[in-house]
């Protein structure tokens, strides 16, 4: 029986809440262990608060920690706590040599070639791509890009079955306690921002790959129709996607007034991950690309839609049956590619043929279905996560 576990991954916001069953899962096996969980320290508002762990560990990744000395620093950091269980669930360098060089008395999950050899169990992740070798020299380019086909909840507790035998999980979707400061300043925001009873549509247009973005103009023209019914509107997204945002207002036809009722309010880069968070609970409404907020979103249990271009479906549709995902059936798709390399009218198809009257479609059923009611006064999570997926 483990008595001190660490669970380690260390990407990007999406990356980390598709991690949180895992959490729970091991807090129900394992009730009385102290578990905790390695993060980066720029996302710690996402899991410091999570119910099911007794410890954040957080790695300054791009800040005091992002060099070999500190680094290594860090490595002994790690090993004097000791731990008998390490689960590595992200195979990137950084992870993978953390897990193996921790000392811990198990050391099971994804890895590098190399840092594997220090592990007990390694596990493939059928959730990403894989690029295949073609022909009688496989170990050299070109390969063939294979989508990833399970998705990644799924593959993370499949590592809980396989390397340590774990029967019963506890799949209880995406989960995150917003920190009690951020409720406050949301609460503060949205009263300033949008007058009492006020029905707000979330936006995220933003994405860490442009081939993962809806265009501008399509979301400017969801945004109109939304505002015609009396519904506001609130952007999201980092600091790096303010100009995406900027762009898409300017595309549409309500141009809103600087005043205080306006019904477009801008928080791009202006909120923290709790933040964001405790101001989605508020919305009726999520439209977003595949993206970080989006799995946010489905944690905070709000309705989503969303469309999706160069991501694999199986691996990271919206976790949440009451979510609809949108594609258009490119031969291409799904590519993972981060710059499409087609040409003139081809270039970013999957995402430009996903028209905005069949976004609105589904926008309109589910705010129809759940009456538009803030996300936070929706029954929780009901134990179904495959979302609907629309092809066209």
């Amino acid at each position: 029986m483990y008595k001190n576990i660490l669970v380690i991954n260390l990407m990007h916001i999406g990356d980390l809440m598709l991690v949180t069953p895992v959490l729970r899962t091991l807090r129900a096996n394992y009730p009385d262990a102290k578990i905790s969980l390695l993060a980066d320290k720029k996302l710690a508002d996402l899991v410091y608060f999570n119910k099911h762990i007794d410890e954040c560990v957080l790695l300054d990744k791009k800040g005091k920690d992002n060099n070999i000395k500190n680094f290594i620093k860090f490595v002994f950091k790690v090993r004097e706590k000791h731990y008998d269980l390490v689960i590595n669930l992200h195979r990137n360098e950084r992870a993978s040599a953390l897990a193996a060089f921790s000392g811990a008395r198990r050391i099971v999950g994804y890895s590098k070639p190399g840092f594997s050899l220090l592990f007990h169990k390694v596990m493939q992740n059928p959730s990403v791509a894989h690029h295949v070798g073609r022909g009688p020299f496989s170990l050299f380019p070109p390969y063939r890009y294979v989508p990833g086909w399970k998705h990644q909840v799924h593959a993370h507790l499949d590592v809980l079955r396989e390397t340590l035998g774990i029967g019963k999980t506890d799949d209880g979707g995406l989960e995150m306690w917003p920190p009690e400061a951020a409720e406050k300043s949301a609460a503060k925001l949205w009263q300033e921002s949008f007058a009492p009873g006020q029905r707000v549509i979330a936006f995220n247009i933003g994405a860490s790959w442009a081939t993962k973005r809806w265009p501008g103009s399509s979301f400017a023209a969801c945004a109109d129709q939304f505002i015609e019914r009396g519904y506001a509107i609130a952007f999201f997204g980092g600091s790096m996607d303010l100009g995406m945002v900027r762009e898409c207002i300017s595309r549409m036809e309500y141009r809103p007034a600087p005043s205080k009722e306006s019904l477009v309010k801008v928080f791009t880069g202006k909120v923290t991950l709790g933040e964001l968070a405790a101001m989605l609970k508020r919305c009726s409404l999520f439209l977003t690309t595949d993206s970080g907020p989006m799995h946010v979103g489905v944690a905070m249990n709000i309705p989503i839609v969303t469309m999706f271009g160069a991501s694999p479906v199986p691996g990271f549709y919206p976790y949440d049956a009451k979510d609809v995902l949108i594609k258009s059936p490119e031969p291409c798709h799904p590519c993972g590619i981060h710059e499409c390399p087609r040409q003139g009218e081809e270039n970013m198809a999957c995402m430009k043929r996903i028209p905005v009257e069949t976004v609105m479609k589904y926008a309109w059923e589910l705010l129809e279905e759940y009456g538009g009611k803030p996300a936070g006064e929706l029954p929780a999570h009901d134990g179904q996560y495959e979302c609907r997926v629309v092809e066209l």
